[in-house]
């Protein structure tokens, strides 16, 4: 089961077939409008509701960002490109998928932040953008792991699987001075 927090969006949950039915202007079991399903359902808008601009339904979907971030973390992302203080919560996900050379200008991890169960492994797609990119664990990191020289090829990927609980820091090393850093909360 691979989950992705990236450009694509998914739409999950019961409310699909109402948010489904609301953007393609359908109507609802009343016979109203597809909107009313919006409005009644709470399914949709830009507050993490489903098919909203976070993807998350109120913390059920995998990927859904959460404000309950390691102080460690936090730390470590204070001025990573692309953190906004949450890290997204992957826990019950054999795989994640980050996306290498995100961003504006393709200095970013996408997610910056996040949290995965003991034994999840984390897959690490290349976009194609910014420039030539690696994965390379930082000093702090609770283990040693390399993707190995830089490269700029979209077809990239690397793959890390995490078996113990702890703090995973990592970093882009030709773009850390941009802030291109990442981090992984391990639990059990």
């Amino acid at each position: 089961m691979s989950q992705r927090l990236s450009r694509r969006r998914y739409i999950v949950g019961a409310g699909a077939a109402v948010a489904l039915g609301a953007l393609a202007g359908c109507a609802d079991d009343d016979g109203g409008s597809g909107d009313d399903g919006m409005d009644d359902g709470g399914n949709g808008g830009d507050d993490g509701g489903n098919g909203g601009d976070d993807g998350g339904n109120g913390g059920s979907t995998p990927g859904a960002p959460s404000d309950d971030v390691p102080e460690e973390i936090d730390d470590y992302l204070a001025d990573a490109d692309g953190y906004d203080g949450t890290i997204a919560d992957y826990t019950g996900a054999d795989e994640v998928v980050v996306d290498v050379g995100a961003g504006d200008i393709g200095f970013a991890f996408e997610p910056a932040a996040i949290r995965i169960d003991a034994g999840t492994t984390v897959r690490w797609e290349w976009t194609g953008e910014g420039g030539a990119h690696n994965v390379e664990s930082a000093e702090g990191s609770a283990s040693d792991f390399s993707s190995g020289e830089p490269v700029d090829d979209p077809d990239e990927t690397f793959e890390q699987s995490f078996d113990d609980a702890g703090i995973q820091l990592y970093l882009c090393t030709p773009h850390e001075a941009n802030g291109m850093l990442g981090a992984i909360e391990v639990v059990e």
